[in-house]
């Protein structure tokens, strides 16, 4: 017989509250043999097979089987056969008990460093061979746990019999489990310090059930990438330097119903028709609830389940790769939901959320603020941002809702925050973590670039974390910033009636006072497209016919203006209701059958044409972050709504665009330009009949005349068409 089991290890094996259960599960040496312990709940019969000897355990109850193997100085070799019922047969399992952990030492102290920056190799779930036997280790970070198991499909839901053990002060627990591989379904049953149980899903799970199930898959990447000619030619020119110009698209309603594989026989051809360089995804990690459109993130490190698997999201990344297309994500570390099953609370007690409500209760989204003081939880976040980037080959990531990280009163009234260290209301963790996940991403993963959403106007949000600006912080490494005062104010005044846009005037130039404080980034966005906001086209005054051409006219001074520019899908052919996750944009407008069909194919010729203009002409990007790539030719011409200025390149060549915001033909309009060349010829006019305007185009160069005008020594006249932007250069 074996030694009895210490009674308190009993209770606390099945209570799950046993932070070493290899201590007295298995095979350990006693006086007069070896002990094999073993629990196997709702087992039968369990039985030891070792150097030909066959050895029935004695039930001791509860699940828990015990024997001695007499005789013996140290652990043999030994298999477990297990019979489920009376007269079933015996089934072959390998002992999860006998193993060493499968956690290395280095792995243990980076977790405990917070500075593991490959953390979804060490934890989650992996499907290997340890100690020549093929299974599956899980790990996890629960700290206040007072015991973890794992459960799952190969349990049937009963976590008892796979209890993990403890890796020291690391709060990571651990269990490699025999013979479980890829496609096992599992999660973690963690009893809190009050000793009740919660079930949970794992933060770092790969591949996640396809919603409403919430259960982790043990995954493991089979894909071969074919994008290599893609990734060493991405980082040969700084971004800020280069034409970006991107689509942003919701991929669950751009297609709906298509998968990843699907999305990508689809996606790319369409993008690199319309000349984009980039594509940016609204945010792709796993989330429960479908109207949030993924900004509700409970799943960071795998892609929804809802369009296929992680793999397949690799093959739709790859395709557009091929076609030269670069892929952005939105990124979602300001804020994670409080379902039960997910990160709130993960081991009882506040872990990846900060423990003052103050600091961790988000007022506008009814979710939680992460901690950002509290190392492990800034690793979590800076791993993930390293994570998509490395094993997605994404180029790029949006972060989103930055403002309310930055600052601790955000949405917030008087009383209901806590002021940082030094008084002010500046979240200092928030600063640091967001400093490290761009320094950390940008060293490991050369040729990407980040995005902020950021809406106040903190200092240095795209300089360097290691230069300090008059506030006292260093910049927050960002490589880029939308430009949300750009798109308010263009906007305000863009859906004035013309008749009083004379007055709003100064919206459209106060861009210029600031637009080399930052990389910018034009954003028309899904957000302005929503709740109410209307479309592009529809915020536009006027009949349709006008409202078409302060589409093309707005968009046609986006592309000139100084910054890259972003479009949300749909209005790129002037889709005239507001955006819907249910259904997506209305592909019907652009049918031959449709009446109406060449008003909104006109929209989509011309946004081709911009970007294809765009991209051929390096005045309009090269030059994008200094004052020499821009000069005002007349930005006071309040009473006519005419806008006039140069963009240049490099080596000074400039590009002319003229914007006319009013309803009518300006014949014989000035404007001052430079001597030095003797015509103008048009190179785009969004008035042409061929997008749906009213051919008002000149077709002929336009001549350089020696008559002062707006501050310069020479000038041309030109007819301006109605609601148009035109771009010249030099013939």
């Amino acid at each position: 017989m074996a030694p009895p089991l210490d009674p308190g290890d009993r209770a606390r094996l099945l209570a799950g509250e046993h932070h070493d259960p290899h201590g007295v599960l298995g095979a350990h040496p006693v006086r007069g043999g070896v002990v094999v312990r073993v629990l196997r709940p709702w087992a039968k019969e369990v039985v030891v097979l070792t150097k030909g000897r066959r050895v029935v355990l004695h039930d001791d109850g509860d699940g828990l089987f015990s024997g001695l193997l007499p005789l013996l100085r140290k652990v043999p070799a030994y298999e477990l056969r297990v019979r489920y019922e009376d007269g079933g047969d015996e089934l072959a399992v390998v002992d999860p008990y006998r193993f060493l952990p499968s956690l290395g030492e280095l792995d243990l102290h980076l977790i405990g460093e917070g500075r593991h920056e490959e953390l979804w190799t060490a934890l989650g779930s992996h499907a290997l061979t340890h100690e020549g036997v093929a299974g599956t280790r899980f790990a996890v970070w629960a700290p206040n746990a007072r015991g973890v198991r794992v459960t799952g499909d190969f349990t049937h839901w009963d976590g008892t019999a796979l209890p993990m053990r403890s890796l020291g002060s690391t709060g990571v627990w651990e269990l490699f489990v025999p013979g479980v591989g890829e496609g096992a379904v599992y999660k973690y049953d963690i009893t809190r310090p009050d000793g009740s149980h919660t079930v949970r899903a794992d933060p770092m799970a790969r591949r996640t059930e396809c919603p409403p199930n919430t259960a982790s898959i043990v995954t493991a990447s089979h894909y071969t990438w074919d994008d290599a000619e893609w990734l060493a030619r991405r980082g040969t020119r700084p971004h800020h330097e280069a034409p970006l110009s991107v689509y942003e698209l919701h991929l669950p309603s751009w297609r709906p119903g298509l998968t990843y594989r699907e999305l990508a026989e689809q996606l790319p051809e369409y993008v690199l028709d319309l000349g984009f360089t980039h594509v940016e995804f609204m945010a792709v990690a796993e989330h429960p609830f479908s109207g949030s459109w993924g900004y509700q993130v409970t799943g960071f490190y795998a892609p929804t389940a809802r369009l296929g698997t992680p793999d397949d999201f690799k093959f739709l990344v790859d395709a557009l790769h091929r076609a030269g297309i670069g892929v952005l994500m939105d990124w979602v570390p300001a804020h994670f939901p409080k379902d039960d099953w997910a990160l709130a609370e993960f081991d009882g007690r506040p872990l990846y959320e900060h423990e003052d409500p103050r600091r961790s209760h988000h007022p506008d989204w009814g979710t939680l603020e992460f901690d950002y003081g509290r190392k492990e939880v800034r690793n979590f976040l800076v791993a993930n941002a390293v994570y998509w980037c490395q094993e997605f080959h994404l180029d790029g990531l949006r972060v989103d809702a930055v403002a309310s990280m930055l600052y601790l009163d955000y949405s917030r009234e008087h009383g209901e925050w806590l002021p940082n260290e030094f008084g002010g209301r500046e979240n200092l963790d928030a600063v640091a973590f967001l400093q490290e996940m761009n320094a950390t991403v940008y060293r490991r993963c050369p040729g990407i670039v980040t995005f902020a959403e950021e809406s106040t106007a903190w200092d240095g949000v795209t300089r360097a974390t290691d230069q300090v600006g008059p506030g006292g912080f260093g910049g927050l490494g960002f490589g880029m910033k939308w430009n949300m005062g750009w798109m308010h104010d263009s906007l305000g005044y863009a859906e004035k009636e013309p008749v009083h846009r004379k007055y709003h005037h100064h919206e459209m130039t106060f861009s210029m006072v600031y637009a080399y404080s930052e990389n910018y980034i034009l954003p028309i966005s899904h957000d302005e497209v929503v709740h109410g906001k209307r479309s592009l086209v529809s915020k536009m005054p006027g009949d349709w016919w006008q409202q078409r051409a302060n589409h093309r006219a707005y968009l046609g001074f986006m592309w000139a203006h100084p910054g890259k520019q972003l479009l949300f899908m749909g209005q790129e052919f002037a889709q005239g209701a507001e955006w819907s996750a249910e259904h997506g944009p209305d592909w019907w407008l652009l049918d031959p059958s449709y009446g109406a069909e060449p008003d909104h194919r006109g929209v989509r010729d011309l946004v081709r044409d911009l970007n294809t203009v765009y991209a051929a002409n390096p005045s309009l990007w090269e030059r994008d972050t200094v004052p020499d790539g821009f000069q005002w030719v007349v930005g006071d011409a309040a009473e006519d709504n005419v806008f006039a200025f140069l963009r240049f390149d490099g080596f000074g060549s400039p590009l002319l665009a003229v914007c006319n915001f009013s309803p009518v033909v300006r014949h014989d309009y000035r404007i001052g330009v430079p001597d030095t060349f003797a015509a103008w010829a048009e190179v785009l006019n969004t008035d042409a009949a061929r997008y749906g305007g009213g051919d008002v185009v000149g077709t002929d160069p336009v001549k350089t005349e020696s008559v002062p005008w707006h501050g310069r020594s020479a000038s041309l006249k030109m007819t301006l068409p109605p609601l148009a932007t035109v771009w010249l250069r030099p013939a």
